[in-house]
């Protein structure tokens, strides 16, 4: 196999595809959407999302110290992408995409999108000057999970809500389940 050698880059791919929900002391809420996100810790339950300090919602996060990552589907595609190519200075995302605004559990500024299956509340540990992107490590304070792809056990459906990943500029739907973690190892009855 031959392969082309590029400049150092980021090819970490697929991301997911989040919108993040902030606001101001005011009151004036944005979304942004970010791929630039990920698990840290388990316990205490940590996150991170990385974002340009030009970026309008930027501030607001530094302001309040909290955000919401909301996690996307495929019914909220074009959604996902007006919100990571449109400045909330120029335009309401809210209302453009015809999003929901609802009440945060654990935090005082930053609205939860009704319309995203799991919403995850965070408070802001600390943050990271990194270049081009400030990191902004937070704990996870509250999860909320809609409860329409809760089954008969009660048990949380995830990969049912058609969540959406970003690779190479691109939207992707997940796909078909291949396996189940540890399934390489299980042995066969």
């Amino acid at each position: 196999m031959s392969k082309q050698i590029w400049k150092p880059g980021n090819m970490l791919y697929p991301l997911p595809a989040v919108m993040v929900s902030v606001a101001d002391r005011e009151g004036h809420a944005n979304i942004l959407t970010i791929a630039w996100t990920g698990t840290i810790c388990t316990n205490p339950a940590m996150v991170y999302i990385s974002v340009r300090p030009e970026r309008y919602s930027y501030h607001m996060i530094q302001e309040t110290g909290e955000f919401v990552i909301n996690l996307t589907t495929e019914k909220l595609a074009r959604a996902t992408d007006y919100c990571g190519v449109r400045s909330g200075r120029n335009v309401d995302k809210w209302k453009e995409m015809h999003l929901h605004q609802e009440q945060a559990s654990t935090l005082r500024y930053a609205p939860l999108i009704e319309e995203c299956p799991v919403n995850i509340e965070c408070k802001v540990a600390e943050e990271k000057e990194l270049g081009s992107h400030h990191m902004f490590l937070a704990e996870v304070t509250a999860v909320h999970a809609d409860e329409a792809y809760m089954n008969e056990k009660n048990k949380f459906e995830l990969n049912q809500t058609g969540l959406l990943a970003y690779s190479h500029g691109e939207y992707l739907g997940l796909g078909k389940k291949l396996g189940t973690f540890g399934y390489s190892v299980k042995k066969k009855k």
